[in-house]
């Protein structure tokens, strides 16, 4: 086989400042070896080949994590003599997306290259070489033509289980990579078409749940089969050079607009912070997330000196995971539409002192919540920059999934394991320029499904009693935040509980443009209520005199009542158990923190105050508070009778 270095050196992406825009059509040839037309055609060509693979991954998966959450994520890399440029994504879980250009880059660099044959696919796992946490596994498949190793199609895909020693890994509690669970350096795990048996075996020796992981390792193996024939498919049609110049074409791109974005900014320097309530160790710790961005010309320096020393539980991140917030948090907010590839960072600089929250190091540095703390970042990137960006700025996200990890045994003696889908995982978006916030989505940082309740109940002994908006937790805006989601689970067995709400006790829901910040909210357990039949005899309310029975998981709540008192209430720290040990029949909730408003509640249209009061957004006492809007009638009973006190509403707002 002929080695890298045997061919010419192969095109890079342009540092060139001449817009692609202005190009010549002779220029543009030059510059990407082929025309407009045929690079724009490559491309689509090429996300196609993405989507492909997703669509079929998906539709074959036996993990109901990626079966039903979407938890995983395809792209494209161009070869080593490119700098392993990734110019197409799938439209699936940015977290995985923004950290896959490199995962590649380290991955194939340390195994190296020359190495690699036809068939290959490498696969690599540990967060601080490939971002991420150890369940989710990257894989790696070469791409040759004509003996040349031209490009890469990949999959990362979390896990169910990858070992270590909490089932499904999603706890806090964890305190070094040695209890987090396998650790795979580079290494194949088919070697020429051909599985390799021993990391077959090395795998599920370490893990729980191979029976659903060995048919979706086969369904990866299909999909990056498919991916790499499609990519040889489009290089014999329009040629190698072609290919690399489109490869190339596609991150200038990026690049281009968001340097048009970044200009718009004024210069100047602009600082952020937001908080982590606590790691798994105690609540004697804040952990802070601080960044000051550096704004001159077409170029963004973004400096996290001041953010925490590494947590001593797993609530870290790793560079890559800070790097792939960065680059989400100045797209959402500088230039929405921008495409999501390698040259989104190419004028953005990162300076990132090692060992803290954000940048952690093995071995006591653990990593498995790292979207957390990564997410908290893009909290603080809207803090300090919406003052600047007026009309432009974006309100904050719900901040935390709060994550649920369940696992017990059937009364047949099953074991079972219910992973990420009754905990706060889904919730409310800040608000914009455009609109409200959607009250039931994901974190900016995520792209994932909403598991179907069908589904859940029939792989895991609950039930799922309501999943719902809650009233009065929106930020106050002309444009509302979205509504926190509050969700009530029964466990029909006896079960141990990891409960990670990691934001509950500053608002993550940042406000913008004059906008109120959403509020925070919280975990209970409530006791068995009625569990012969396997359902409970009545239906947990949601006033505020159900509280005082429940067992507070997390938030700040009234000593006495235990409801949510952000201003006089009493922080109950997540992990003062470490794991939650419940009797059939409990029901656990959680209320996910509000999404943020945008510009001024007062200026908020009074009819659409009213459409809020009447569909249980917004309550009549918070619609005088918050909007000076008076509304009467009894939104309960007679929604239609629901009336503005104009001349009331007028006195409001003339007074304020």
């Amino acid at each position: 086989m002929n080695r890298l270095n045997d061919f010419p050196a192969m095109p890079r992406a342009s540092d060139s400042h001449v817009p692609i825009r202005d190009l010549s059509d002779t220029q543009f040839f030059e510059r990407y070896a082929c025309e407009r037309f045929t690079a724009s055609v490559l491309i689509n060509r090429l996300r196609y080949v993405v989507e492909h693979m997703s669509t079929g991954f998906m539709r074959e998966a036996f993990s109901p994590i990626i079966r039903d959450w979407y938890d995983f994520a395809c792209t494209i890399s161009g070869p080593p003599d490119m700098d392993y440029p990734m110019p197409v994504v799938s439209n699936s879980l940015i977290v995985f997306l923004g950290t896959m250009g490199d995962a590649v880059r380290n991955a194939v660099q340390e195994y190296g290259p020359e190495n690699l044959a036809p068939g290959d696919i490498l696969i690599c796992n540990d967060p601080y070489r490939v971002g991420t946490h150890v369940n989710d596994v990257c894989f790696i498949r070469p791409v040759f033509a004509d003996g040349r190793l031209v490009s890469f199609v990949n999959i990362r895909a979390h896990q169910l289980d990858i070992g270590g020693i909490v089932p499904g890994g999603f706890s806090a509690t964890k305190r070094n990579v040695y209890e987090n669970g396998l650790v795979i350096p580079p290494m194949l795990l088919w070697s020429k078409g051909e599985p390799v048996r021993s990391t077959f075996s090395l795998i599920f020796d370490n893990s729980r749940f191979g029976g659903l992981l060995l048919p979706d390792f086969y369904s990866i193996a299909h999909q990056l089969e498919l991916g790499e024939r499609l990519v040889r498919e489009n290089i014999a049609r329009y040629g190698l050079q072609a290919f690399f110049g489109s490869l190339s074409y596609a991150c200038d791109v990026s690049t281009e607009r968001m340097r048009r974005a970044i200009e718009r900014v004024p210069d100047g320097d602009y600082t952020g912070s937001a908080l982590i309530d606590a790691d798994g160790v105690d609540d004697s710790l804040d952990y802070r997330v601080n960044i000051t961005l550096r704004k001159r010309g077409h170029r963004i320096e973004a400096d996290l000196s001041g953010t925490s020393a590494q947590a001593r539980s797993s609530i870290n991140c790793g560079i890559l995971d800070a790097k792939t917030a960065l680059g989400v948090a100045l797209t959402i907010l500088l230039d929405p539409e921008a495409p999501f590839t390698s040259g989104t960072w190419r004028d953005i600089d990162l300076v990132a002192p090692a060992g803290t929250l954000l940048t952690s190091l093995p071995p006591e540095g653990a990593i498995m919540m790292f979207w957390e703390s990564s997410g908290a970042l893009v909290a603080a990137i809207l803090k300090a920059l919406n003052p600047v960006l007026g009309e432009n700025a974006v309100a904050g996200d719900y901040g935390s999934t709060s994550t649920h990890n369940a696992y017990g045994v059937t009364l047949a003696g099953t074991p079972w394991a219910n992973v990420c889908q009754c905990g706060g995982e889904h919730g409310p978006w800040g608000a914009t320029k455009e609109g409200d916030g959607d009250s039931y989505t994901v974190l900016l940082t995520l792209n994932n499904l909403d598991p179907a309740t069908e589904s859940i109940e029939a792989d895991a002994p609950v039930v799922l009693l309501r999943k719902e908006h809650a009233i009065d937790t929106g930020g106050a805006g002309k444009h509302r935040g979205g509504a926190a989601n509050l969700k009530d689970t029964l466990w029909l067995t006896s079960a141990d509980h990891h409960s990670s709400p990691f934001r509950t006790r500053e608002p993550s829901g940042v406000g913008a443009n004059g906008g109120h910040a959403g509020p925070c909210g919280g975990v209970w357990f409530f006791p068995p209520a009625g569990v012969r039949t396997g359902r409970p005899e009545t239906l947990l309310g949601t006033g505020e005199e159900v509280y005082s029975a429940s067992t507070p998981v997390a938030g700040v709540l009234n000593m006495e009542s235990k409801v949510l008192d952000p201003h006089g209430g009493h922080y109950h720290y997540y992990a003062s158990r470490p794991v939650w040990k419940t009797e059939p029949g409990a029901v656990s909730r959680y209320i996910t923190n509000g999404g943020g408003g945008w510009g001024d509640p007062c200026s908020r249209d009074p009819a659409k105050v009213l459409a809020d009061v009447r569909d249980e957004y917004v309550s009549i006492a918070n619609a005088a508070r918050d909007y000076r809007v008076v509304v009467t009638g009894d939104p309960r009973n007679d929604p239609e009778g629901l009336r503005i006190d104009e001349a009331a509403t007028r006195r409001l707002r003339m007074a304020r």
